[in-house]
């Protein structure tokens, strides 16, 4: 997320922000409601009342009660067995942050009557880390590719990215890791298939049966990181399970919410809310990772996360909470316009405008872009709508005429620098006409844009047609210098003295 200032908040005279689950909150008062999951640990925690049994229970004795899945047992297991081991602080680190999102995890993967094993994978998928992000674009703690996001529904717009979602990317993550299991009736090829892809695992599978080998996880020809998928799986369910016999200890992780869930209604700016719950900014964001800039749409997050205490104190510091919420708001750019004109428009700064809405140099904002802009009393006042919440889409263009448009597919390897050079046109330019990082890298088939004077030739056939090139030159110039013999054509090679 961009560092942005936040603007003075402008005066509105709407009702103040309030949060509720199933009734109205009191507008006069500004009154909230804290939603906890519906469950009974979950129950008793918002009100105070844990009974010692619950209370008493280490969330990882409960994990390993759970534990379901076949073992598996081979040299790649020791591998990560060892791996880990050598790195306790790591595995300190890694405890630490699964700390705020397993009972969470827990319940839901206990609710659908799944193994707790699946309860440990965002370890080896993003070390708990729900801001991970990879070379091929997977996000958050269970590391959704785009596509596959989309398919169960996780929300990627310019507000807000479900896959770093704490609930809906678990949900999502669970959904999927159910259907893979229905479809191969095996744990250890549902993991492959979570990791290698379904149609990867099929064909694999296909391969071996046609062969007349086994089909299970450890006879299938795979990828070397699909390999060792399942293997640090378990090398992790067994530290997990004795983790004296591997020189680690597990920091405790008390068996109920370590947050609680509230509802908003109205926008509001991520620093406002983070100084209503009293947590520094990387406590909030720890909690709510998918949000892309500095204001809250409510529309598209009618929710956030917060630990017990500051979900209390948040409720009672909005009830206190004078004048608006929000300084920011959206608002859908008309026609086809640079941003200095833009910025014009809306009384802020050019630099300002690129700032906060990642616009890179000589590019001009497409009609129908959505742009983050100050909200103000005169106009753009009004909370933003639920349609813009959920499609916001920025689309650039250069600002002047670069000769065709190009559609590619990116090969193997392909990395917005190394198109960037091939095509003779700025990094920058080439990641903000495909949304990616200038630092990014292109999934192999993907389609990029390119806008271009020239289509430069396959890089294998400009080489073929370079060296033909060069020898051609050489035949000549040695042609040319070699004498002929009378009555014949050909030349006469001539001995260097």
């Amino acid at each position: 997320m961009t560092a942005i200032t936040p603007r003075p908040v402008q005066p509105e005279a709407s009702a103040p922000a309030a949060m509720t689950t199933q009734a109205p909150a009191d507008a006069a008062t500004g009154a909230a409601t804290i939603v906890a999951p519906p469950d009974s640990a979950s129950a008793a925690a918002e009100t105070g009342d844990v009974p010692d049994e619950v209370a008493s229970q280490d969330l990882w004795e409960r994990i390993r009660e759970g534990f379901a899945m076949p073992d598996l047992d081979n040299g790649l297991v020791r591998n990560r067995e060892q791996y880990y081991a050598a790195r306790p602080d790591y595995v300190q680190r890694m405890t630490e942050r699964a700390s705020r999102y397993l009972f969470h995890i827990v319940e839901e993967v206990q609710q659908r009557g799944l193994p707790t094993e699946l309860a440990l994978l965002p370890f080896i998928e993003s070390a708990f880390n729900p801001q991970a992000l990879s070379s091929a674009r997977a996000s958050g703690m269970w590391q959704f590719i785009p596509s596959t996001g989309r398919h169960y529904d996780l929300k990627q717009n310019l507000f807000r990215d479900e896959r770093r979602d704490v609930l809906a990317s678990t949900r999502a993550a669970l959904d999927y890791l159910t259907r893979l299991h229905g479809m191969f009736g095996d744990w250890h090829l549902a993991l492959a298939a979570y990791n290698w892809g379904e149609g990867s695992v099929q064909r694999a599978i296909a391969r071996n049966r046609q062969a007349g080998r086994p089909t299970d996880y450890e006879s299938l020809r795979m990828p070397t990181e699909t390999r060792y998928y399942v293997p640090k799986l378990q090398a992790i369910k067994n530290i997990v399970a004795r983790p004296e016999a591997f020189g680690l200890a597990l920091n405790r992780i008390e068996n109920h919410p370590y947050f609680l869930t509230v509802e908003i209604q109205r926008d509001m700016d991520v620093d406002v809310a983070v100084e209503l719950a009293g947590l520094t900014r990387a406590e909030f964001m720890a909690l709510n990772p998918q949000l892309n800039k500095p204001v809250i749409l409510a529309a598209g997050v009618p929710q956030l996360l917060l630990p017990y205490d500051n979900a209390k104190l948040f409720m009672r510091n909005l009830r206190q909470h004078r004048g608006p919420l929000a300084s920011w708001t959206a608002w859908v750019v008309p026609k086809t316009q640079p941003p200095a004109e833009l910025a014009r428009q809306v009384g802020m700064s050019e630099a300002e405008l690129r700032a906060v809405n990642k616009i890179p140099p000589n590019m001009v904002v497409k009609a129908g872009s959505t742009l983050l802009i100050p909200r103000n009393e005169r106009k753009h006042a009004q909370d933003v709508s639920g349609h813009i919440a959920d499609n916001a889409t920025l689309a650039l263009a250069p600002n002047r005429p670069v000769g065709r448009r190009l559609v590619i597919r990116a090969a193997q390897g392909d990395t917005v620098a190394r198109l960037a050079k091939r095509y003779r046109v700025p990094a920058a330019e080439l990641a903000a006409w495909n949304g990616v990082s200038p630092s990014g890298r292109f999934a192999r088939g993907q389609q990029v844009v390119v806008y271009t004077r020239a289509t430069p030739r396959p890089v294998a056939k400009q080489t073929a047609q370079a060296q033909k090139s060069g020898s051609t030159r050489q035949t000549t110039r040695q042609t040319a210098k070699a004498p002929v013999k009378q009555g014949s054509k050909t030349p006469v090679k001539v001995a260097r003295q």
